[in-house]
């Protein structure tokens, strides 16, 4: 019997004491995010903020990320907007006379970008405007963006965009700035490819933009097409 308790006690006792010396663990938090400021929260174009604006701010302003890393990082309200609602998707008929179209790439990210205009023979303008993009978000945004900015526009004054203008619009990081180069190029490459079709229209000068007049291939369409 002695034998017995002496042998349960020590057991029990380093239970006991385990118990003892077993560290508390305190419960997870997750730190409050850091305020941001309304000079942050403000698209570059404004300058008035008001605190309305930073509460509910419109289309333009700036808003968190939805995918950031961290609560620093921000887009612009404009790039999510056309990302996930783009405007004048689609295409047309190639082998329209008053219809160029502009087929470009970026060997570097994959992304390739097809424009088309439709153009007013009457006074030059762009009437119609479609795109079709494979690549990232900002491209899609890009191309978006692009297609309302020209609709409307002479040939001589969409061949003047330069891709700053759209890099400044959609907040586009340093990393992302091809994406708008792109765009640059599809509009002058549509447009080099309208004037190719119709050598008697009032040729527009495509100087003073960023990049260079890309390389346009006519494709031959049959009447049938």
């Amino acid at each position: 019997m002695f034998r017995r308790i002496a042998s349960t006690v020590p057991a029990q006792a380093s239970r006991a004491m385990a118990a003892a010396v077993r560290p508390s663990i305190a419960p997870s938090f997750r730190a409050a995010a850091p305020a941001i400021s309304a000079e942050r929260y403000v698209h570059p174009s404004l300058t008035v903020v008001s605190e309305s604006m930073v509460n509910d701010p419109p289309s333009t302003h700036w808003q968190p990320c939805i995918q950031s890393l961290s609560n620093t990082q921000l887009t612009c309200a404009v790039l999510l907007d056309h990302y996930s609602k783009p405007r004048n998707v689609g295409s047309m008929q190639k082998g329209d006379t008053d219809v160029g179209t502009g087929l470009v790439g970026a060997p570097a990210c994959g992304d390739v970008m097809k424009l088309q205009i439709r153009v007013d023979p009457n006074d030059n303008t762009i009437s119609e405007v479609k795109f079709k993009t494979f690549g990232c978000g900002s491209a899609i945004a890009s191309s978006s963006y692009l297609t309302e900015l020209v609709k409307g526009m002479t040939l001589e004054q969409a061949g003047r965009i330069k891709n700053t203008e759209i890099a400044k619009e959609l907040c586009l990081p340093p990393v992302k700035l091809h994406c708008s180069m792109l765009a640059e190029d599809a509009i002058k490459s549509a447009i080099s490819n309208y004037y190719t079709k119709n050598p008697n229209a009032r040729k527009t000068d495509l100087g003073g933009t960023s990049a260079p007049l890309p390389k346009v291939e006519v494709e031959t369409v049959s009447a049938s097409a």
